[in-house]
């Protein structure tokens, strides 16, 4: 039997409520398959931690979560207690880059039952690879002077390695889908970055003759999310560029509230770590409002990654029953409750 040991880290807000929905959904999936069994450690690390401890996890944090299969994590951040730079980095983006998790896998497909904004979405099913490591999210940069003459300086950093892997990656997956994958640049404007990622993505492409490519700059890109979502297959981006596009994604999909991310350790040596894309809204946290979607999608992408596709398959398709036959949480629509849906969910998944 397949054992696989995640922590949980549910965060703040609805985090906690949409973690144990789709840890219930994870725990009849592996009910159903004999041959897989997950054990789920809960790690209370959120902004209410950090007012008590003065960090977002403690000194030994890290090495706690290496233990672990895989990091499924719910929703970081609450500025009513703790300023999002601090949640944000002393957790979420800690892990990204401590347990190097450089692929950040985000898909945005029309979702039966949901309806998109777009007039006529046309079935687009778009997977965006972003480049998470380095590039505009570097922490190089500082501030100098006071007053009138204060200058705040940002480095981008782009590697070639790290770019190359995530190129690399978007081909290998574009291979098992549609052979096609799309660069975003803006080398017109960023006179040094996006030339050489230009120049990368022309060298990778060449090991991959079979696979049908092309190069968008962002801003026509972005454009062309809305006016022509079913023309992308996979798209490589990066740090920046990749953080936009995947929330535009979730828009024309009908919701960020379903919209899933997985960050990915590609050389095996530390856990990777899933979570949906939504923030934690501490508005609605506790009000059975939030929609599960986005971390049972999430829970897919999870399964994917272990080599449990066909699970992985069942679990989506058995979400978009459930959607197409009205059960939706009031974000898109619909009337029912956090719980509502997820036992819908369950429900259906006993009687495959």
């Amino acid at each position: 039997m397949k054992q696989l040991k995640i922590a949980n880290i549910p965060g703040d807000g609805i985090g906690t409520e949409v973690v144990a929905a789709a840890t219930e959904i994870l725990k009849t999936v592996s009910d159903i398959h004999g041959g897989l069994s997950f054990e789920f450690t809960d790690f209370p690390w959120n902004c209410r931690y950090y007012l008590e401890h003065g960090a977002m996890m403690p000194e030994d944090g890290m090495n706690q979560l290496s233990q672990f299969d895989g990091i499924f994590l719910g929703a970081v951040g609450d500025p009513n207690l703790v300023p999002d730079h601090i949640s944000l980095w002393g957790l979420l983006i800690k892990i990204r880059r401590e347990f190097e998790q450089s692929i950040n896998l985000r898909p945005a497909k029309v979702i039966k039952g949901i309806r998109s904004p777009l007039l006529n979405p046309k079935d687009f099913d778009i997977m965006v690879v972003r480049e998470n490591s380095e590039g505009e999210y570097s922490s190089i940069g500082g501030k100098m002077y006071q007053g009138d003459d204060e200058i705040a300086i940002q480095n981008a950093v782009f590697s070639r390695k790290a770019t190359e892997r995530a190129m690399r990656f978007a081909f290998d997956l574009a291979k098992k889908r549609n052979s096609r994958v799309t660069s975003a640049t803006k080398s017109n404007g960023i006179v040094y970055s996006m030339p050489f990622w230009d120049s990368v993505f022309e060298d990778v492409a060449k090991d991959y003759p079979g696979i049908q490519t092309d190069s968008q700059h962002i801003d026509a890109l972005a454009a062309f999310f809305v006016t022509q979502p079913d023309r992308f297959d996979v798209i490589v981006a990066s740090n920046l560029f990749g953080d936009i596009l995947t929330d535009l994604g979730a828009a024309i999909m009908g919701s960020i509230g379903i919209a899933p991310a997985a960050n990915i350790n590609v050389n095996g040596k530390y856990p990777s770590m899933f979570e949906p894309v939504h923030g934690s809204a501490p508005d609605i946290a506790g009000k059975g409002l939030a929609n599960p979607i986005g971390q049972i999608w999430t829970a897919k992408m999870m399964l994917d990654h272990f080599g449990e596709e066909e699970l992985g398959r069942v679990l989506l398709d058995t979400v978009e029953s459930v959607t197409s036959d009205g059960f939706l949480t009031r974000d898109i629509g619909g009337r029912h409750s956090t719980k509502d849906v997820t036992d819908e969910i369950i429900a259906r998944l006993k009687k495959k």
